[in-house]
């Protein structure tokens, strides 16, 4: 693949580009070694489509299984007896390990090679699905649900990495990263729709057991088609990973318990405190370790840094968003988990069509205005979503909102993928890739912990009711996160680009 050149439109920068993934080239390199030799075997256009549609499907599956349950909760919580902010563990076990250890996945990249690691993570994930859909109690789904993160975990640095070394940056690398931001929309929103089919026909189960033949195939086309990437000396930073994770999960079950408790018993108060700590002693190891899993140099960047917190903020709101909707149209409007599945088919259908256009719209208008259009769009759909209560009409209450947030989850997700990835240096490709996500997968830990607990001290004293004001709380909150998204990428992005022009 020829390496587009870069054009001022925001979205790459300006005059010679240092290249992101072979460190002894010239900064005026615009092509690496490694993405030479594998455009010059490669067979061309068709070749780079194939590499793009691996990475993409397999990310698709992570992304999917981080939605699929949400229309089947009404069925597990039956099935598993979990309380309703227990039922809040079925996700937050998958996204706390996820995120946990992204970040020792992508160092994993590093080492040993992207494609080996991304292969192992297939296994691991695909192995997982099979274990949920055989889950037979509530402790077993759980800990295979942190599994099937364990593998995520890999799997989707390990993806972003091979898809940033095989696209250079501008236009190249700008449609690579709409078709991979379109594949994050479209699996969470296709998910549901899944998810809701299988649970209607068969069973909650049979959407995980579809992972295994899918991770088959792509495990056997990555073999094949694949480049593997430069390998690099070092070592894990374990106890960064150890203390991100661990960090994290106490800070959701102090969260989650003061649903239960009251936010100043010991029982919630003591893992705040305990995670707090912890998080802190992950900034000092960070700080000291000779090659950590968070390289704090990252954070230097005035745009990469409103991009992660625009990031945790975005994505606390969506998953919010879908854990709460999909249970009030099945509770208060007594559908199915189909039907439930297909009322976020307008989202779904303006998502797709707006990421397909947003290359084209970022050479027109920059990456500033695009993402500020996407995170405003998803915010005004939230607000009027959140108005749910017991006898709001699907049309007008739901569908048209879910249009307007399909529309900015479309134009926002790639300028926010590309503002979080662009300038690392080729020697933290992994840990830059990594940390995207991270922020991501612990965003919607917290968020969902947060909005949770304030949902769970709404109580009318009718099951469908609660629901309904359940949702409109939790709704609200997901309306003021994405309020304080739009405010860092005013005050953080925005500026950050404008001073590069």
């Amino acid at each position: 693949m020829r390496a587009a050149a870069t054009h001022d439109t925001g979205d790459a920068p300006a005059g010679p580009v240092a290249d992101s993934s072979h460190p002894g080239a010239p900064s005026g390199d615009r092509t690496s070694a490694p993405r030479r030799q594998a455009r010059d075997s490669s067979g061309g256009p068709a070749r780079s489509t194939l590499i793009l549609a691996i990475i993409c499907v397999s990310y698709f599956m992570v992304i999917l299984d981080n939605s699929i349950v949400f229309t089947g909760l009404p069925q597990i919580r039956s099935d598993m007896g979990f309380s309703e902010t227990g039922l809040s563990w079925i996700t937050n076990a998958y996204v706390l390990v996820f995120g946990g250890l992204l970040l020792l996945g992508a160092r994993a990249g590093d080492l040993f090679g992207h494609r080996k690691v991304f292969l192992y993570s297939l296994v691991v994930f695909s192995l997982a699905s099979l274990l949920v859909g055989a889950a037979q109690s509530a402790w077993w789904l759980i800990a295979a649900r942190a599994l099937q993160g364990v593998g995520a975990a890999v799997l989707a640095p390990s993806a972003l990495s091979l898809l940033t070394r095989s696209f250079a940056e501008g236009k190249a690398r700008n449609r690579a990263m709409a078709a991979y931001s379109a594949v994050a929309g479209l699996g969470a929103a296709f998910g549901l729709v899944v998810g809701g089919l299988v649970a209607d026909l068969i069973s909650w189960r049979a959407g995980f057991f579809l992972n295994v033949p899918i991770g088959i195939v792509m495990m056997v086309l990555a073999v094949r088609f694949l480049p593997e990437t430069e390998r690099r000396g070092g070592r894990f930073d374990v106890a960064g990973a150890l203390l991100a994770t661990v960090g994290s999960t106490a800070l959701v079950l102090g969260i989650v318990d003061a649903a239960d408790h009251g936010w100043t018993a010991p029982a919630t108060l003591i893992p705040l405190a305990a995670g707090a700590v912890l998080l802190a002693l992950f900034v000092s190891v960070e700080r000291r370790a000779a090659q950590p899993i968070v390289p704090l140099r990252l954070f230097a960047s005035r745009e990469r840094s409103g991009a992660y917190v625009t990031r945790m903020l975005y994505m606390g709101a969506m998953i919010g968003f879908f854990f709460f909707t999909a249970q009030f149209v099945q509770s208060v409007y007594g559908w199915t988990p189909l039907q439930a599945g297909l009322a976020f088919l307008p989202m779904t259908l303006v998502n797709f069509v707006f990421a397909i256009r947003v290359p084209r719209l970022l050479e027109r208008f920059g990456r500033p205005r695009i993402l500020a259009a996407g995170v405003v769009l998803t915010a005004v759909g939230m607000a009027w979503l959140s108005r749910l209560d017991l006898h709001t009409p699907y049309l007008t209450g739901v569908a048209l909102p879910m249009v307007i947030i399909g529309a900015g989850q479309g134009l926002a997700l790639a300028p926010m993928t590309s503002s979080g990835v662009d300038g690392v240096a080729a020697e933290d490709a992994g840990a830059g890739s990594g940390l995207v996500n991270t922020v991501h997968q612990i965003g919607s830990a917290l968020a969902l912990s947060v909005l949770t607990a304030v949902a769970a001290t709404v109580s009318t004293g009718h099951a469908a009711a609660d629901i309904a004001a359940r949702s409109g709380t939790a709704l609200t909150g997901s309306a003021v996160l994405l309020a304080l998204a739009v405010v860092a990428v005013l005050t953080l992005i925005v500026p950050a680009r404008a001073s590069r022009k």
